[in-house]
């Protein structure tokens, strides 16, 4: 019976993967063609992947559209390409000037240039429209902190109610939303406090459970938790022996666990049961933004009640979802920084094997974690075609530059020796990544 869920649980990873990347590969390649379609360049071949063809159809303008039964990849093939790479031309000497004008290779640098940046270009925008169409879909929490939703713990006794707003906590003013945090933060770890509530038009005061119990508000994809099947909205009553009154107590405990198997008893909609977690080694952003490694078993914590919300404004949405995806940008070059200097185990870098795990466990967190992991690997492919690798995007880039400065392209053979070397760089880091998918826990 485990083995049938084994592998039902692996079918649904794969197919989300490919879902996923199928995705990211349309929108990457689809910028490749439209900006060349609209640069004059004309493409024979848009696929959605490699290998023998399963569908296809031509359009109007002569462009075959297919699907290929690789799914791990695509191309436009340009008119005039040799191959699907876009650097070397075929022979074009039976083609009139205003045709090879159509061409990769006949058309002016620009328009070759935009073409090739126009891949990555669509990623980023791929990643932006994501990010904020889920800006728009949860909303902000409202300024003054009012209860949302309560979210069920062990507390019994009359408590705060939806639609409750939070004038203070213990005595302490909350008059905003970070004042109640700074606040709640601020608690001694006592399991029930005072809260003291507008309700309606009376003020009250009365006993709740404490703002950040040791409560699951995520299950962090590819960890322990996951893979003990804890799930969002549990309460930790104990860890190794301990009582677990505040979520701020957990991770004194695991990583005082130095990687020693962590028990837990859990709560979950009135019913009490044991597990135990073996903690993980994973890079967790430290103090001043410092990627620093710590024993984790994948929790993310939470208030005991969900803020209500408000619309977005579109100045709001826009600064908003910038500032969100240059934090991603700089949190992925500071990771890969660190990875380089050897600050963080290179195991915190993932071959398919692991986007795959990534992207299946995404997937059984929810529509919405798996659409933010949709926008995390579409600006990490994006980043990664503009390295200046031959093979890559961004190879072909400073080849384009290197023509710009000098007058004329890099010879035929400066190229095949470059993209014979770009070549093997992605071979030995898809290697090495899935070496880690392999051999790393």
């Amino acid at each position: 019976m485990d083995i049938f869920a084994s592998v039902g649980g692996t079918i649904w990873t794969v197919f989300f993967f490919i879902v996923a990347l199928s995705i990211i590969i349309f929108v990457h390649e689809y910028g490749h063609y439209i900006v060349g379609r609209w640069s004059g360049i004309h493409a024979e071949v848009f696929s959605l992947g490699f290998g023998p063809v399963i569908w296809s159809r031509v359009d109007t303008r002569g462009t075959r559209w297919q699907i290929a039964a690789l799914p791990f990849g695509g191309y436009v093939k340009f008119l005039g390409d040799a191959d699907a790479s876009s650097v070397r031309p075929a022979d074009v000497s039976g083609l009139t000037p205003g045709e090879r004008r159509h061409t990769m290779a006949g058309a002016p640098l620009w328009a070759r240039a935009s073409t090739v940046a126009a891949g990555p270009i669509f990623n980023f925008v791929l990643t932006y429209v994501v990010l904020a169409c889920l800006l728009l879909w949860t909303g902000l929490p409202q300024q003054e902190p009012t209860v949302g939703k309560l979210m069920p713990t062990p507390f019994v006794g009359e408590t705060i109610k939806e639609g409750d707003v939070i004038v203070a906590l213990n005595g302490i003013p909350t008059p905003d939303l970070a004042a109640f945090r700074d606040a709640g933060a601020a608690l001694p770890p006592d399991p029930v406090i005072d809260y003291t509530v507008r309700r309606g038009t009376e003020e009250i005061t009365l006993k709740g459970p404490h703002p950040y119990p040791p409560l699951v508000s995520m299950v962090l994809i590819r960890s322990a938790a996951m893979d003990a099947g804890l799930q969002e909205g549990d309460v930790i009553l104990k860890a190794a022996g301990q009582d677990v009154t505040v979520f701020a107590q957990l991770p004194e405990i695991v990583n005082a666990s130095k990687g020693e198997p962590v028990p837990l008893t859990v709560w979950r909609d009135g019913r009490i049961f044991d597990l135990t977690l073996t903690p993980r080694i994973r890079a967790t952003e430290g103090e001043g933004g410092a990627l620093v490694e710590k024993y984790q078993i994948g929790l993310a914590s939470g208030l005991v009640f969900e803020p209500a919300s408000r619309s977005v404004g579109a100045g709001e949405l826009v600064t908003l979802t910038a500032t969100e995806m240059w934090r991603m940008v700089t949190t992925t070059f500071s990771g890969l920084a660190h990875l380089i200097t050897g600050q963080i185990s290179t195991c915190n870098l993932s071959g398919p094997i692991g986007m795959a795990e990534t992207m299946g466990d995404a997937a059984r967190n929810g529509l919405e974690s798996f659409i933010g992991m949709v926008a995390v690997l579409s600006l990490g492919v994006g980043i990664l075609n503009l390295f200046p690798i031959p093979v890559l995007d961004g190879g072909h880039l400073v080849f384009h530059a290197y023509e710009a400065v000098t007058r004329r392209p890099p010879s035929d053979r400066a190229l095949r020796v470059m993209m014979s070397i770009g070549l093997a760089i992605i071979l030995a880091l898809m290697v090495f990544a899935l070496t880690n998918d392999i051999f790393c826990v």
